[in-house]
């Protein structure tokens, strides 16, 4: 029987979970909160427990990286945190799937690809670059089967925690203004979740991926404005927005540490942010969804399952 491991329980493990099922592959989610997960039998566990980890992992297929510290807490908590999975994995068949986004390279010109040094010097930024050439080292010493898969600011269905999360279709589907960022009309390449999670896992059936990081596919980039303007339009709903500034942000992060730590990060809607993800697709194919039709399934998770 084959069995793939998810570690985590957020919107990108359920995705994950949803193209392992589809494929008939069972699946283990592992979260410290016993996180249920439909499809997916669930396990309970600290991926900082290293020799439990272990016995978890022993004789499965694939393991997804897909959990992570709180995300004012990278730098401090983020490195301990995957090397304990890193070590589980280690000696067992099993391939590392890496669930990573663009925070590595540091503001670009032009279109982003694989091919750009991780150089990034944002806290942030150098936590995702340190983490991938660390795997990238496992890989390349004969200790670890693995690979990643990077996406850009995603959205869908269990996503709240997102530029186009909660503070973007909670209000907007209430008649009230979305929350963006940075400049409206720069182009921003944005990542339905779904297409992630199907991605990861042709990621870990294909052994074509191992030994690299991958950009997953994205509908054609479109500015943050025509983005609210599809979704108003889908949805029915008057296309109102407010833009947060790095004060505001400033001042929310005394309360809310995540907001402060999201400051660092806002060169990505300052200026255009467009992913190239033609080698993913000349290897695994071109799977995704229009954007129009992840809309529209978005906005009908919103309005079945709000948070506001």
């Amino acid at each position: 029987m084959t069995r793939h491991v998810v570690l985590g329980g957020g919107p990108v493990a359920r995705a994950i979970v949803a193209a392992l099922t589809h494929r008939g592959i069972d699946a283990d989610v592992v979260t410290r909160s016993g996180t249920e997960i439909p499809g997916a039998r669930t396990v309970t566990a600290n991926v900082l427990d290293t020799e439990h980890l272990k016995s978890i992992v022993l004789g499965s297929d694939a393991v997804y990286q897909a959990s992570q510290p709180e995300y004012h807490r990278w730098p401090e908590e983020f490195p301990a945190h995957q090397d304990s999975v890193v070590r589980a994995v280690r000696g067992t068949d099993a391939v590392l799937v890496a669930v990573e986004n663009l925070y590595g390279y540091g503001p670009v010109a032009g279109p982003l690809t694989e091919s750009l040094p991780p150089v990034a010097t944002t806290r942030k930024g150098r936590t995702r670059a340190d983490l991938w050439r660390a795997l990238e080292a496992d890989y390349k010493a004969g200790r670890l089967k693995a690979t990643a898969g990077r996406a850009s600011d995603f959205f869908g269905p269990h996503v709240s925690g997102s530029a186009v999360g909660d503070r973007f279709f909670g209000p907007l589907l209430q008649g009230k203004k979305a929350e963006l960022f940075g400049n409206p009309d720069a182009l921003h390449s944005y990542t339905y979740v779904v297409d992630f999670g199907e991605a990861l896992v042709r990621l870990a059936l294909d052994g074509r991926s191992l030994g690299r990081a991958w950009h997953v596919p994205n509908a054609p980039a479109v500015s943050t404005r025509q983005f609210l303007d599809m979704a108003a339009s889908i949805a029915g709903v008057e296309a109102r927005y407010v833009k947060r500034s790095r004060f505001q942000l400033r001042l929310a992060g005394l309360f809310i540490p995540p907001a402060k730590e999201s400051i660092e990060m806002l060169y990505e809607f300052e200026e255009d942010f467009v992913v190239d993800h033609s080698a993913y697709a000349a290897v695994f194919g071109n799977h995704s969804t229009s954007l129009h039709d992840s809309l529209a399934a978005t906005i009908v998770w919103w309005r079945s399952n709000p948070l506001i």
